[in-house]
């Protein structure tokens, strides 16, 4: 099993048997997730912001607009917190104290890197691409050189990082296993539902074969 090297940053203090350094269950949140979180500092005030990502390999990309606020602050090396948080479930215990939710989540720390060779850039922007459904990349145009100029991409090493994980039911207190409540989870799950075409869409053109199976998929 391939681990992460645990850091004073990484080091899980509460509840520290959720906590994973395993690379593999790392890589199977990321690549089950679609936003992520980007926290850093800038103009000596916390900010944290919602954006898409991607993995590939051993680096997260997050991108955007040259005129973006959050890439020109990453850009010029500042340390950045990034999490991704999956919800599994809802949690409901005897007690108002112990109800909780079943989670996946991923934080990484580090300092991103611009990607400026041209190459490297469309090969972060097809992850990006693959990330929300495979296949797409090859069947639409590609960026322009225009576009590749007004489109930042950013690469986070993934050196930097763990998992917390929750699963199971409630944990109450040992008296409160007596009382008339029902507890247990209820399971909660992203589903997608049948494609809606484009209105401008012309006739005639099918639905991808990987639109459906995405949608049976979830």
């Amino acid at each position: 099993m391939t681990t992460f090297k645990q850091t004073n940053r990484t080091t899980l203090k509460r509840l520290p048997k959720r906590g994973s350094y395993d690379q593999k269950l790392v890589y199977q949140i990321l690549d089950e997730g679609f936003i992520c979180h980007v926290g850093f500092v800038a103009e000596d005030h916390p900010i944290v912001i919602p954006t898409g990502y991607a993995r590939r390999n051993e680096t997260l990309y997050i991108h955007g607009s040259q005129a973006s606020r959050m890439l020109r602050t990453l850009s010029g090396g500042v340390d950045v917190c990034v999490t991704v948080t999956l919800i599994d479930g809802l949690v409901l215990a005897r007690s108002a104290f112990h109800h909780s939710l079943n989670y996946r989540s991923v934080v990484i720390f580090g300092r991103a890197l611009v990607v400026e060779d041209q190459k490297d850039k469309l090969v972060a922007l097809r992850a990006f691409s693959d990330q929300v459904i495979a296949g797409r990349w090859d069947e639409v145009r590609e960026p322009t050189e225009q576009e590749l100029r007004a489109t930042t991409v950013l690469a986070l090493p993934l050196t930097e990082v763990s998992a917390k994980v929750r699963t199971g039911p409630p944990l109450d207190e040992e008296e409160d296993y007596a009382l008339s409540v029902w507890a247990g989870v209820i399971p909660l799950k992203l589903l997608a539902g049948l494609p809606e075409p484009d209105p401008r869409l012309p006739a005639g053109i099918p639905v991808p074969d990987y639109a459906l199976e995405y949608e049976r998929s979830k």
